[in-house]
């Protein structure tokens, strides 16, 4: 049975994101859908010593309020000397660091050079991906044809990808037609985000909902032991 989920590309996620990728066999970004503002796209959080702290990509929105995804560019590349450097500056005296920082500068540098912000995702969520040794293929939708509807539409994208399993994120239960994958012969399952284990962090109290780069500066490559797809029966 093939496993496939279908989110946004988002700028650096949380955790939880990378194990949605790690429990599938194939991972569709979800990037010729409209672009919506305000939202995890083009930004996510890190822990800082004032308190959490957006790191916001500056894209080009004005009038274009139909914009997809994988059409929304960048408007000021500066953004991401700026992103590394308050990431140096809030997380130096993590564990691991000194350890990630020369492969993360360098990933910066690259994701500075780019106009789409899709690209960019797409670069921190692979080269994220190949760190916690997560293998699952990743994909763009636009790589399939699209049908109408949108529940249906994501059945169709199952199963154009081979899939007969859709694993989604609990925030899709306010519009998804569970009916739709029953017709379409497609076992629907909804993605639990309870239970996380803590682990030191920086910077006050702890906070679930951040950057997996907090994690991984925490933890380094012991950060698998703290995400529900690397333990028996996530």
């Amino acid at each position: 049975m093939k496993k496939v989920a279908i989110l946004q590309s988002n700028y650096i996620p949380w955790k939880g994101y990378f194990d949605m990728i790690n429990m599938v066999d194939e991972f569709i970004l979800y990037d010729d859908m409209q672009y919506t503002r305000r939202d995890w796209r083009n930004r996510n959080k890190i822990k800082t010593f004032g308190g959490i702290k957006w790191l916001t990509i500056p894209v080009d929105v004005k009038g274009k309020f139909y914009q997809k995804i994988n059409e929304t560019m960048v408007m000021d590349h500066k953004w991401a000397e700026d992103h590394w450097k308050s990431i140096h500056m809030n997380y130096a005296r993590a564990p691991h660091f000194k350890e990630l920082a020369p492969w993360l500068e360098d990933l910066y540098r690259q994701a500075g050079e780019m106009d789409h912000l899709s690209q960019i995702n797409h670069l921190f969520l692979t080269q994220i991906c190949d760190f916690l040794g997560i293998q699952t293929k990743i994909t763009w939708s636009s790589d399939y044809v699209l049908a109408d509807g949108k529940t249906e539409r994501l059945v169709e994208l199952v199963k154009s990808a081979g899939g007969s399993y859709y694993l989604s994120g609990p925030a899709a239960k306010d519009y998804i037609v569970d009916e739709c994958f029953e017709q379409g012969g497609v076992q629907l399952e909804y993605m639990n985000y309870d239970g996380y284990p803590e682990y030191p962090q920086l910077h006050g109290d702890f906070c679930h909902e951040v950057s997996i780069l907090d994690l991984l500066f925490q933890e380094g490559h012991d950060a698998p032991k703290f995400m529900k797809s690397f333990q028996p029966n996530p």
